[in-house]
């Protein structure tokens, strides 16, 4: 009987733990893109201010983080990238509201944009097209550092992510004109 009720207790708590598992918020991303997070060139005219984020729950084993902010359906065929930071501690939760270029954590890197630019570049598809997804997600990654410059492409980026990532959580939120 004794035995039998440490495990039942044993397993509430393991299972406790798995369903509070990794996941990403934010006070400023919520299901539809506010002109805040909308670009200021290409024909739109947003603030292009990057999002407050927060995370929780990093599994065992993160040795630092990445954020991306990535546009499945931009007409490109190969979508567009947004925003890309990495090299972010480990001792990280929290990226404020317009961070991006100014106030980023020590040592992140924010890298190149399909932009063609560094830093967060908001959402604009295009006129008239139906309302796009931004996928916002943070990697929790098995290495500390991602030994690339600002200069590195996305695509290069993303590679790097997927193959050390050990977790992930993503917000998404649309946006159309």
């Amino acid at each position: 009987m004794y035995k039998n009720m440490i495990f039942t207790a044993l397993l509430m708590l393991s299972t406790n733990l798995f369903a509070e598992g990794f996941y990403l918020d934010s006070t400023d991303v919520r299901g539809q893109i506010s002109n805040d997070q909308v670009f200021n060139s290409f024909g739109c005219s947003g603030k292009n201010i990057s999002p407050q984020l927060n995370w929780h729950n990093a599994p065992q084993g993160t040795k630092s983080f990445a954020v991306t902010m990535y546009d499945p359906d931009a007409p490109t065929g190969s979508g567009w990238w947004h925003w890309l930071v990495f090299n972010i501690d480990k001792s990280v939760e929290i990226i404020k509201t317009g961070a991006s270029k100014q106030a980023m954590p020590a040592a992140a890197i924010e890298s190149m944009t399909s932009y063609g630019s560094r830093g967060f570049g908001g959402a604009c598809p295009p006129a008239g097209d139906k309302p796009h997804r931004y996928i916002i997600t943070v990697y929790a990654l098995d290495i500390e550092k991602i030994d690339q410059t600002g200069d590195a492409r996305p695509e290069l980026i993303g590679f790097f992510l997927n193959r050390h990532a050990i977790a992930k959580a993503s917000i998404m939120a649309y946006y159309g004109r």
